[in-house]
């Protein structure tokens, strides 16, 4: 009697897929892959991943991971059929706590790079999309750095409202309260306010707001303060927002706006500063230019408060956020801009993390551009619209989980007889 071996069934291109991919999660895929060929792969109940276009995988030979799957991503290459923060919270956690993480193997390598031969995927770097950057020049010049604003701020003022709260802040919110009624603006104000007790903002106080955005800030501490402000942006979406704000709220007294990069601020002597989230675009070579020049604008006894994100591990904005949200960023630890300040003279007196407060001003921000999909798309495109979805979540999970911070820095410049710095209330 004859026996008659069986022949061996051919792995599907979802089945290898998840061979490269499950090591990485302890040899437990936290996914189901549905692949090109219809081909599905992974637990009945996790979120499904699909690959509509295998040149998703071409990307991943190209660029780094992250980069890679974003462009993916917001081609459509590749696809989340469930709510895509919960699945990227859920895969990012089992990679987080995942026991046994294991290497890919040899054969396996071996085995991946015959399969992406087979499927034709080895070739040519793939288009990057057109949403992504793509800025020249010398990095850090002033005409570079008014590229990179205009790419991340001048989407149009219309844009951002289909994100922000009614104030137009974009920046890290401060919440001081978990009751129902308490809304993104309310936590907004009481940002502005903690920034304005924390500077001894009074009438007749000169004030500077170097990155002032939508003017959410500078507005605040004219009306409400009786500030005297200068606010500059690079933005002429922004200059343009605020300046119309300035003179439909009478403000023109009080207020002055210019479209102008810090550096050529004219001289005078300013009693408070603010630069809130705007040193993350100066870059790590020109920070002491940026620190040194805060401190020739302020008074003797004058305060400035920089609030600024930061990454411990991973200097800079990481490749996704700089190649299609605010190219050039650069994030740095907290403690080497504690130092970098102090070095251009000032005393530092404060440092207040606001890391928690970030995650939720973020899912704040996602919860309304979700609320507006439909507008958003029709507005900026459906690959735009993607890339700032991609965004905002992954934001507030870097936030929520760690591997981002943002700090408001407090710093005086010594001499003068300014008041003592008054205690305010944190939560």
């Amino acid at each position: 009697m004859t026996t008659t071996t069986p022949k061996p069934v051919p792995i599907s291109a979802a089945g290898k897929i998840a061979a490269l991919v499950a090591p990485s999660f302890g040899g437990c895929l936290p996914l189901r892959i549905q692949a090109w060929d219809g081909s599905v792969v992974g637990p009945a109940v996790a979120p499904l991943l699909t690959i509509r276009d295998r040149q998703a995988l071409r990307r991943l030979l190209w660029a780094s991971p992250e980069l890679a799957l974003a462009q993916a991503y917001v081609l459509g290459e590749i696809d989340c059929d469930s709510d895509l923060r919960a699945s990227l919270r859920l895969i990012r956690r089992a990679r987080d706590t995942s026991t046994g993480k294991q290497g890919v193997s040899p054969v396996q390598i071996v085995r991946g790079l015959a399969a992406l031969a087979r499927w034709r995927v080895i070739g040519p770097r793939p288009a990057a999309p057109d949403s992504q950057a793509n800025l020249r020049g010398r990095l850090h010049s002033k005409r570079r750095d008014a590229a990179a604003i205009a790419h991340h701020y001048d989407l149009s003022n219309e844009f951002y409202a289909l994100i922000l709260d009614e104030s137009m802040a974009y920046s890290c919110a401060y919440w001081r309260s978990d009751a129902p009624g308490y809304t993104l603006a309310d936590a907004q104000a009481d940002k502005f306010d903690l920034i304005c007790d924390k500077l001894g903002l009074r009438p007749g106080t000169r004030h500077l707001d170097i990155g002032c955005g939508w003017g959410s800030l500078t507005l605040h501490a004219a009306q409400r303060y009786g500030a005297k402000v200068l606010a500059v942006t690079l933005s002429e979406q922004q200059y343009q927002y605020v300046a119309a704000q300035v003179a439909r709220r009478g403000l023109g007294d009080r207020v002055e706006v210019r479209r102008q990069d810090y550096r050529d601020i004219p001289g005078g002597q300013f009693n408070s500063i603010t630069a809130i989230e705007m040193g993350e675009h100066v870059g790590a070579g020109n920070y002491p230019m940026f620190t040194s020049r805060i401190a020739e604008l302020l008074t003797p006894g004058g305060r400035v408060l920089i609030q600024q994100m930061s990454r411990r591990n991973k200097p800079g904005g990481g490749p996704f956020v700089e190649a299609f949200i605010a190219p050039d960023m650069h994030m740095r630890p907290v403690g080497e801009t504690v130092a970098m300040i102090e070095d251009a003279g000032l005393e530092v007196r404060d440092v207040h993390a606001l890391r928690e407060h970030y995650a939720r001003t973020a899912d704040a921000w996602y919860d309304t551009f979700n609320t507006n999909w439909d507008q958003v798309v029709d507005l900026v495109g459906e690959q735009v619209a993607r890339v700032w979805r991609l965004y905002l979540i992954g934001g507030s999970l870097a936030f929520a989980q760690g591997r981002m911070g943002v700090d408001q820095i407090l710093a005086v410049k010594p001499g003068g007889t300014a008041a003592p710095i008054a205690q305010w209330r944190l939560r």
